[in-house]
This record gives structure tokens, sequence and C-alpha cells, in this order.
């Protein structure tokens, strides 16, 4: 070798070496993205998004800004461990999209900075053979009642961040998101899973702007037809599903984050409603339907919305665990029930005036087996959906009442070839809405009320809880008015957060449109 290749040669090994100690070191770290964003002007809202090679990190609202410089400022942090194995990658183009509108308005310039913290991953996890395909457990093992020790799954669908994450979604010339205007609008990307794949999650992204902005508080098509409005309604059911091949393996009913625009974007200083700066994603476990898509040929997976109404933007990431110990894994499905949910409407109207409800229930069971290294492991998906809206209008229209109530169960059994139970996920989440407009002269008052809650258990000892609660009222003159005096607004939030080992509660108060509380907590008082 010729001594000038000696100081490459070097380099090139140093780098590798650190490369490679990265990558172990990620495998036992937890990821922290925070972002910090500053605003030089008066702004309007925009639908934001992060992503890194395609794959989408952060979904989220900016706020509504005004010429005061000092306050333009606000910050976002989320846990983005599941996205780790991108990291260990090279030539990746990390790419923030805002969805802007630029007018003799909306003149600010944004100046945004992305950091990721690192942090220690409390949890360690047990090898099921020589291969280390691995379940995470808790460091605080404990036995059952017959004394044999309790294999405990980390209460999430990332146990241990994915080995490959493939996105679906757009070019990126636009945004990577996809545009979707009505239901028969099923965007898709084709996809060559690798044949040693032994588990995979499809991760969903939406956002709803436009006629389906406030989809929750619809009414039906045929109330704004009979009234001469030209606009769509197609009332306030929303349904978001994902499909393999055009089949559809798994849908969920979406989370109704009131965006910054709804009402007045003024309402929402200084505090956001919940979900508008991290909207949230929803997992579908996948694996047992592998036995479609482990043969070698490309497939199509393809995400969509029920309903929709223009427009969403929607995209997706597709999580895959490998097995390392093989080339080729085997994969059958057992059972693969999807139905729709069962819907019952109702609706009277007179003029504008009337009242709509629908009501809805459902369920879903998908169960298939994969035979790896790790043996023959078979995975029992249950999904139970409850959903209740009411619309009612009063006085011509100038009053407006909404009630919503969704609830959503889902359960993850994996199974050994003898029938154990290694591990069992149960989600239930609850989503209630309830919202009050009123026209008076002069002005718009609105009261709304809404609630995220959140229960991760494993069925036996270990649980975790989020209770997130939002009141506000607010009132706005009628529009002519606002440049000169845009209203005012009072809030009451409370948040908690509860597991095995913590407590934390958060409580904020704003009265008048400024901040009048702020209490932090970490102890919580016992429900028992």
């Amino acid at each position: 070798m010729h001594p000038s290749n000696y100081p490459t040669q070097l380099h090139q090994q140093h780098k590798h070496h650190e490369l490679s100690l990265f990558h172990s070191l990620l495998s036992t770290l937890g990821l922290l993205l925070s972002i910090n964003a500053g605003c030089s002007n008066d702004t309007s809202y925009h639908i934001s998004g992060l992503w890194l090679g395609g794959v989408e990190l952060l979904r989220t609202i900016t706020p509504k800004l005004t010429i005061d410089k000092s306050r333009n400022s606000w910050a976002v942090k989320k846990d983005i461990t599941r996205y780790s194995s991108l990291l260990a990658k090279e030539d990746l183009n990390l790419t923030m999209i805002l969805q802007s509108i630029v007018d003799n308005v909306s003149t600010g310039v944004y100046n945004v900075s992305v950091t990721v913290l690192f942090y220690k991953n409390s949890s360690i996890t047990v090898s099921l053979n020589r291969n280390d395909l691995s379940l995470p457990i808790l460091a605080e093992k404990e036995a059952n009642g017959d004394g044999d020790s309790v294999l405990e799954g980390v209460l999430s669908f990332y146990d241990t961040p994915a080995d490959l994450i493939i996105p679906i979604s757009d070019d990126g010339d636009t945004g990577f998101w996809y545009r979707m205007k009505n239901e028969i609008d099923l965007p898709s990307k084709q996809i060559l899973v690798p044949c040693n794949t032994h588990r995979a999650v499809l991760e969903l992204y939406v956002s709803f702007h436009g006629n389906d902005e406030s989809w929750y508080s619809n009414p039906p098509s045929s109330y704004l037809r009979m009234n001469n409005i030209s606009l769509q309604g197609n009332g306030a059911y929303r349904e978001v599903f994902v499909t393999i091949d055009g089949a559809s393996v798994g849908s969920e009913l979406p989370f109704p984050v009131v965006l910054t625009s709804v009402f007045n974007s003024l309402f929402w200083k200084p505090v956001v409603s919940i979900g508008a700066f991290n909207l949230p994603s929803y997992d579908f476990e996948v694996t047992p339907f592998l036995e479609k898509v482990l043969d070698g040929q490309v497939h199509e997976f393809g995400v969509g919305v029920g309903n929709v109404i223009p427009y969403w933007l929607v995209d997706a990431n597709l999580h895959i665990w490998l097995d390392k110990g093989s080339s080729s894994v085997t994969a059958g499905t057992v059972v693969a029930h999807n139905p729709s949910l069962a819907l019952k409407s109702r609706k009277e109207f007179k003029r504008l005036d009337g009242s709509f409800e629908v009501k809805g229930k459902g369920g879903s069971e998908s169960k298939g087996w994969v035979i790896s290294t790790a043996g023959n492991l078979t995975t029992l998906v249950l999904q139970e959906f409850r959903f209740q809206s009411f619309i009612q209008f009063q006085k011509n229209a100038t009053r407006k009442f909404v009630k919503l109530k969704i609830k959503v169960n889902k359960e993850i059994q994996v199974l050994n070839d003898r029938g154990e139970l290694l591990k069992r996920v149960i989600v239930k989440r609850k989503y209630p809405l309830n919202m009050i407009t009123t026209t008076i002269p002069g002005r718009i008052v609105a009261n709304v009320s809404h609630a995220f809650l959140e229960t991760w258990s494993n069925g036996n000892n270990m649980s975790r809880t989020i209770d997130n609660l939002q009141k506000t009222n607010r009132w706005m003159p009628i529009a002519e008015q606002q440049a000169s005096f845009p209203g005012e607004s009072n809030t009451n939030q409370r948040l908690i957060y509860r597991d095995i080992s913590i407590c934390y509660s958060r409580t904020i108060a704003v009265t008048h449109g400024i901040l009048s509380a702020d209490d932090l907590s970490y102890g919580c008082i016992s429900s028992s």
C-alpha cells in the first residue's frame, strides 16, 4: 500500500469504529426531539411536519402570532426513540415543511432549531434465544402466583425500535404528505418487505384542513344543500384506515384535535388545544398479515380516510423488525376480521334549525403466526370502537351545540407455540368533546371542553395513564371589529400522568388571555 493512502485508511477505520460505537449506544439510549421556534412578525397558523429520510417524526401546528416579537416563540418536545434506527444511517435529509400562507398580513419569517437529546433507557431485554430476538421487560421483574417469572412487555407497540423504517409518503416536491380530497382517493406505495421480517407496525399520521378542519362538528351535506349553503359537510364521522394490496388490515377513530384556526386563532394564546403541538399518530399492528408480503414480491401499502371531504394530509411509516439469525421466516394468517363500523344516524331539521345524531360500534380481530429463530410466535390483535355524535342548531342557527364521545379499546397478545402468553398490551382511549357557540349582537361566544384519556396496561400489575382535560370559554367581536380588539379567553387545563413508579400533574389557568397559574407537582393524590 502506498504510504499516502495511510491517513485515508486510518480515517476510514476511525470513522467506522465511531459509527459502530454509536450504533451500539443507540440500542441503550432513548431519543428526545426538541424544536424551538420563533417568528419575526404576524402570521397565520400553519400545519408543519418534520421528516428524516422521508419518515415523518412530528406533525405540529404553529400558534397564531402577533407583531409582538417578544411573545412569538414556542417549543415542542417529543420522544422519538422508536425512530432510532434512522440515526444509524448516513446521508438522510432532514426536512421541515410549513404549509404557509403569505400575504400582506402574514409576512412573518420563521427561525427554527431542531435538536435531538439522548437519555438513558431504563428498560432491559430478555433474549428469547442466541440470535437475540428479544422482548423488553422492566428491570423490576416480579413473579406470578406459581413462583414463575412473568415476562412483562414494556407498555408500547415499540418495545425495541424497529430495524428498518420505510416511508409511505409522497415524493416531497410539495411535502411528503398525501393530500386526500375524498374517500376514494387512496394513496399507496409499493414496498418490497424483507423476507426475514418477523414483526411489522404501520404508523399513520393525519391532519385535517379546509372544509374538514372541524369535521367533528360538520352537519350532513343534505342540511347544507336544503339551506343553499355552498359547502360540504358529510356529517361528523371519520375513520382512518390502512390497506395491503387493497384489502383493509386496520382502522382507527381519530382524535378530534381542535386546530388553532377554529373559532379565532387568538383564542389559543398562550395555551393551545390538546394535541395541537404534537398531533397523535396511529399504530396498526400488521404482523398477523405478514403471510401476504413475505413472498419476495412488491406489495402495495395504502392509507385512507373514510367519509372525508377536502382535505386531509396523510402519510405513514412502516416499522419492520428483522430476524437477524435467518434470511427468511415463515408466516400465516389465522383470522382477518376487519368489518366496517355499524353506524346508525338520525336527522331532523327545518330550515336552519335541527339536530343530527350518529351512533356506531364495532370491532376487529386479526391473528397470525410467524416462525423465526425465536420459535413459533402468534400475534393476536383485538379492537373495539364506540362512537356517538350529537349536533344541534337553535335560534336560526345562531346557537350550535356539539357533543362527541369516542372510545377505542385495543389489545395485543403474543403467545408461543404452547399457547403461553409472552406479552400483553391493552390500550384504552376516550376522546370526549363538548362545544357550544352562540352568536349574539356584536360578538360570538364559545365554550369548549375536551379531553384525551388514555390507559396502557398488561392486564396484570403494570399500567400507566394519561388524563389531559381542558375547558375554555372565549368571546370575539364580529369579523369587521377583530383588527381593533380580538376578544379574550379563559382556559383551565389539567394533565395527570401516572405509572407504577411516578405521578406527575400540571395545572394551568389562563385569565383574560394571560397565563395566571402554572402549578407542577410530582406527587398525585391517590384515587383509592
